[in-house]
């Protein structure tokens, strides 16, 4: 039995994984930074002070009944998105700690983006390994990116290249400012899932493209006038989201108009969401991963170290 650790120090969630390619079973430990209540994320050296106190504990927890021989590589995320420049500092806390464990129990590390994480955690816990042989078009969502890419799978792993972009607010963001507007905790996602649920009213929105990529702004700004108007917060709360999924869907079909049909995979944890996730699945036979492969996971990072570590010793 071989085990593949991933580690994955992203701006909002510290986390741990293994990879047993026995049982082709991932455990995995993580836990949300903290934020104060009312705030909008966290500062950068606030996160990498939080991760650096929380990853040993998660470490040691996921390790607890586990023989560290039987590591037979390290996965780690060392920066937000696979292309030059891309850089935050929270990544480097379990960049750091990658390498002291690889020198340490003499075994490779593997380096990759918070993005290819993402979409490799949705093709594990979806079993689309296919894709890995594959083009496919991948939707990364969250509250640090909304962006599409053409991912180019050589068996092991993927290249990417920019499909489609938001142009000012990201996706996550809007999310969570109208959660806070609407007196939700940060992160505001379930909660705004949960309460966007109740709404009975009827909703028409109409998104903001400019080729394939889009505009969020507006969203936050129709939401402030809405409840200024006086509209209950479980309209707001489904406006948002309805805001969100139309424009995700016009972006996806205009990357379908530029580059071709092929098949479409969400990440992030904006993808979560049962509403959109019933609507794309219908409407494209898309790939989502499961919730909890969802929001930021190192389990991505560790199936990505077993492919890459296979592809080379085989």
């Amino acid at each position: 039995m071989s085990l593949f650790l991933g580690i994955d120090t992203s701006n909002y969630t510290t986390s741990v994984a293994l990879y047993d390619s026995a049982t082709g079973l991932i455990a995995q430990q993580k836990k949300l930074l903290p934020v104060r209540e009312g705030q909008l994320g966290l500062r950068q050296s606030d996160a990498v002070f939080h991760h650096t106190a929380q990853l040993h504990t998660l470490f040691a927890e996921l390790m607890s009944d586990v023989d560290p021989r039987e590591i037979a590589a390290i996965g780690a995320s060392t920066r937000p998105r696979p292309i030059d420049g891309s850089y935050m500092p929270c990544f480097t806390v379990g960049e750091n700690t990658a390498k002291i464990l690889s020198s340490a129990l003499r075994v490779p590390l593997f380096e990759y983006s918070h993005q290819e994480g993402h979409i490799a955690a949705a093709l594990y816990s979806s079993k689309r390994d296919d894709l890995f042989d594959r083009e496919f078009l991948a939707f990364h969502v969250s509250g640090g990116t909304t962006e599409a890419v053409i991912a180019k799978g050589d068996g092991f792993g993927f290249s990417v290249e920019p499909a489609a972009k938001t142009l000012d607010l990201n996706a996550g963001q809007a999310v969570d400012r109208v959660g806070l507007m609407l007196g939700l905790r940060f992160p505001c996602g379930m909660e705004l899932e949960r309460l966007a649920a109740q709404n009975a009213g009827k909703i028409k929105v109409r998104p903001t493209l400019k080729g394939c990529d889009c505009c969020l702004s507006g969203v936050e700004n129709r939401c402030q006038k809405l409840i200024k108007e006086g509209r209950s917060r479980e309209y707001v709360a489904a406006f948002c989201i309805e805001y969100i999924r139309v424009t995700l869907a016009a972006m996806t079909d205009a990357a379908f108009e530029t580059h071709g049909v092929m098949p479409v995979v969400y990440a992030g944890g904006v993808m979560s969401n049962k509403m959109i996730k019933n609507s794309f699945e219908e409407k494209y036979n898309a790939v989502f991963a499961e919730p909890v492969f969802s929001s930021d996971n190192a389990a991505g990072i560790a199936y990505l170290c077993f492919r890459k570590f296979n592809n080379v010793h085989t």
